[in-house]
């Protein structure tokens, strides 16, 4: 996307991408950088300790891959649960449909993505329902069409909403039902988990979720995502996947390390609690403005909210960046974990001053 010269902002709420490396993050990443060497490719300690971090995070023994970003780690676990003639379900909004440019098909030799009727209920906008789920599945039977092997759940999802413990329960239950796979794609999981207050194992493989991709970008890294299988027998040759799609860092301690930082005393809870907060205190701000229509109240760290477009016009020009094409014709204003409170106050500030009368 590109913008006209605008006065510069230090912060922004196109994206929580914007945003930069937390301390915690900064710091252990600085610790790696220091240490020396270390054996290449994953075989280093920092790695080996993350991933025992990680598995006491979600209390189970569970095979962990970190890669670059993630469209590779939805891209290769999917890759994993399907052979090129099976198909994965997912709602119409998914980042796996919109966003990563064919890679989970690419990267699957063909599986097909089957679009399903997402719910679009307010507060539920996004979201796959177990109806849907079943309805795609039953939909044929017959060697002429993909045959249907995983369902992948966004959360939180593309449009700001969380799937609670109980809807991915009973999404699970009909794809194990159905002898499908579960994939979760976790990008925002940290903000999810912030709003449901729940222990990160009640919202994945408890529930019935097989792999996860968890995101750490968007969440006070600098780079790398962790994919996590929660069945291990679902992880044979990723290695090889991983090495093959170019993702396989030789110096992985610089990817793993700053998961340290983030995984020590909650961090990784603390930013997404902190920037859940910022779109909550963005949203109480704007919803009773005359002229913005927000689409829902927000369940993790973004906002979205129609606004008549010399209102848009106007935000631009005063250096304000933002999404529209997400939200179905609205805008998206994301929070990250290092969004402050004076940041939110303005942009509100600037967003009542564009609106008309």
């Amino acid at each position: 996307m590109t913008h006209p010269a605008t006065p510069p902002r230090q912060q922004q709420f196109a994206s929580d991408n914007y945003a930069g490396m937390c301390p915690n993050a900064a710091r252990w990443f600085q610790e790696a950088t220091a240490s020396g060497h270390e054996p290449a490719y994953g075989d280093d300690g920092w790695t080996q300790r993350v991933s025992e971090a990680l598995r006491e995070l979600f209390q189970t023994d569970c095979d962990i891959y970190f890669v670059f970003n993630g469209t590779a780690a939805n891209s290769l676990a999917l890759a994993s649960l399907c052979q090129s003639y099976h198909s994965v379900i997912c709602t119409s909004v998914a980042h796996i449909e919109t966003d990563e440019c064919g890679g989970p098909e690419f990267f699957s030799n063909g599986s097909k993505l089957l679009v399903a009727e997402a719910d679009s209920a307010a507060g539920r906008l996004g979201k796959l329902t177990p109806d849907a789920v079943e309805a795609m599945v039953t939909k044929r039977s017959d060697i002429h069409y993909p045959k249907p092997k995983v369902v992948s759940l966004t959360q939180a999802t593309e449009l700001g909403t969380v799937y609670t413990v109980e809807e991915v329960r009973a999404i699970a239950a009909i794809a194990k039902r159905r002898h499908l796979k579960v994939h979760m794609d976790g990008a925002r999981f940290a903000n999810a988990v912030a709003t449901l207050g729940c222990q990160p194992s009640d919202i994945t493989w408890r529930a019935g979720v097989d792999v996860l991709c968890f995101g750490g970008t968007k969440n006070g890294l600098p780079v790398g995502e962790a994919v996590v299988f929660f069945d291990r027998a679902l992880s044979v040759d990723f290695a090889w996947r991983v090495k093959q799609a170019g993702q396989l860092a030789s110096k992985m301690r610089f990817i793993s390390a700053p998961w340290l930082g983030l995984l020590e005393n909650d961090t990784w809870l603390a930013n997404a609690r902190h920037a859940n907060a910022m779109a909550q205190r963005l949203h109480a701000a704007i919803r009773d403005l005359a002229g913005v229509q927000v689409l829902h109240e927000p369940r993790a760290n973004a906002v979205f909210a129609r606004l008549p477009p010399p209102a848009v016009t106007a935000l631009r020009a005063k250096g304000w960046r933002f999404y529209e094409f997400i939200a179905g014709g609205g805008c998206r204003f994301m929070c990250a974990w290092d969004t402050t409170p004076e940041s939110v106050d303005a942009f509100a500030a600037d967003i009542a001053a564009a609106l008309p009368g």
